[in-house]
């Protein structure tokens, strides 16, 4: 049953082919057969079969949610009631969420049955899923490379067949870039289709859930439970959810698309660069027009990304001191030293120095000079995306600059782990959907094909994805030993 996707089995549920029960109790036992992936935090055993029960008996009545009784699991981000929300930190190792975000509240509304909370690159700084208080996630195609982050966890786990369908989360890069090193499919939705309401905030203005699965197809199906207006998250946007799955199958015929020329320079592999060019070839076979595009202020992104997140992570992790929730220093002597210990304790190297870097930022004296001149590039970024998708449907290019590195390959050169996301941060800037899908191998090493769409065109993206798709298997290939 694990080879299947979230489509096939939510049909075998309808068929009677097996039960909820049975399939999260397959799942379940997946899971405990392969921690050496260390891509959970928290298993939810008995909640999901008390769950998976109540599934059963909703399908016994014929008009269940399509998503009824299919396992999946969250990301370590969303607030799960009842249940611990850590977000890979120490800061949170004790804190039991009151409430469930809203995705996690959609999801279950459309009968998903939740397997449990996945490991994540800390509070979701990171792009390998080193930066965990639990520990490194590893990636199933080469247990000594990374997964990539922050979502790591769960592109691990549904890479390794552990669960058809994680939710994950996107501030630079985060569900695309793994995704793309495990070999699976991931979208991040436009800025406010998916609401942030019970998502830890790292940084607020590029922060977006989506779904990671095996397909487009599936991708399609978790996104329709996920999106829609939320009055809880003001960043929410009040717009109509289309049916994602209804326009899989359209034609490519006249299909645009953009290749823009920054993003095929001397800095990319030249393997990665032969397996976009053969990806692109498949499409050119289905119709497809390709143009190339130019966006001059791409080589900004990363400066601007790095002075914007870390300036709203610094702001947004204040709320971490020790006096509210979270992880609090013993015997403090006074207020001050509350703060500065249960911090200090609390808080990992990555995020210390993304903070560090963000309060300097927003400071007295340096905060037109740095953020406000980092927003200014920000629009210059987006005016490019615009411009280009004047021209064509789509934006198509890689989404790392390489496969899967080395566990602690680039732990100590933390501008080197920023390069990772060179390919994926402009796209957040700009508050563009996009997504990552199986584009082949380098040295057994998956690589992704990204595509970036126009606002709010996520159905257009799942369309040329789930195409691309129907013509190549790379979205079928499973990890050695994971089969």
């Amino acid at each position: 049953m694990h080879t299947k996707t979230i489509a096939q089995l939510a049909k075998g549920l309808r068929a009677g082919d097996y039960s909820s029960q049975e399939l999260t109790a397959s799942y379940l036992a997946r899971i405990k057969q392969h921690t050496e992936l260390n891509s959970f935090i928290t298993v939810t055993e008995e909640q999901a079969l008390t769950v998976a029960k109540q599934a059963d008996m909703a399908l016994a009545t014929g008009n269940a949610p399509l998503l009824t009784g299919i396992p999946i699991a969250h990301k370590d981000i969303f607030c799960t009631q009842g249940v611990k929300t850590s977000c890979g930190s120490k800061m949170l190792d004790n804190f039991i969420a009151p409430y469930n975000a809203t995705v996690v509240e959609k999801l279950d509304t459309a009968g998903t049955v939740s397997l449990g909370k996945l490991n994540m690159d800390e509070f979701a700084m990171g792009s390998s899923n080193e930066t965990s208080f639990y520990g490194a996630v590893h990636n199933p195609w080469a247990s000594n490379t990374v997964p990539g982050g922050s979502s790591g966890g769960s592109a691990a786990a549904v890479a390794a067949r552990l669960i058809p369908g994680a939710t994950g989360t996107d501030t630079g890069g985060s569900i695309r870039q793994p995704a793309a090193l495990c070999g699976i499919t991931g979208l991040k939705p436009t800025y406010g289709r998916v609401s942030r309401f019970g998502m830890i905030a790292y940084a607020s203005s590029l922060d977006q859930g989506g779904p990671m699965t095996q397909t487009a197809e599936d991708a399609a199906l978790m996104l329709q439970a996920m999106a829609g207006f939320d009055a809880q998250d003001s960043t929410s946007v009040e717009r109509e959810v289309p049916d994602y799955s209804a326009g899989l199958n359209n034609s490519l015929q006249g299909l645009k698309i953009g290749l823009p020329k920054e993003f095929f320079d001397d800095g990319l592999n030249n393997d990665m660069a032969s397996c976009i060019e053969t990806a692109i070839n498949e499409y050119k076979k289905m119709g497809a027009e390709i143009i190339e595009v130019s966006m001059p202020n791409l080589k900004l992104a990363i400066p601007a990304y790095y002075v914007i997140a870390p300036a709203e992570c610094s702001a947004n992790l204040s709320r971490m001191d020790g006096v509210r929730f979270g992880h609090r220093c013993t015997d403090p002597v006074d207020l001050n030293d509350l703060y500065i210990r249960s911090r200090g304790e609390g808080f990992g190297t990555e995020v210390k120095r993304r903070i560090l870097v963000g309060t300097y930022a927003l400071s007295e004296g340096y905060y037109d000079a740095y953020y406000i001149k980092a927003q200014k590039i920000r629009r210059l970024i987006s005016d490019d995306f615009k411009r280009a998708l004047q021209e064509v449907d789509v934006i198509m290019g890689p989404v790392s600059p390489s496969p899967a590195f080395g566990i602690g390959e680039k732990t100590s050169d933390p501008i080197e782990m920023y390069l990772a996301d060179i390919y994926t941060i402009a796209i957040n800037l700009a508050g563009l959907p996009a997504m990552s899908i199986p584009a082949g191998f380098i040295d057994n090493k998956p690589i992704g094909l990204q595509i970036i769409g126009n606002y709010f065109a996520e159905d257009k993206l799942l369309n040329v994805a789930h195409q691309y798709q129907q013509v190549t298997d790379w979205h079928q290939q499973t990890p050695q030993g994971f089969a």
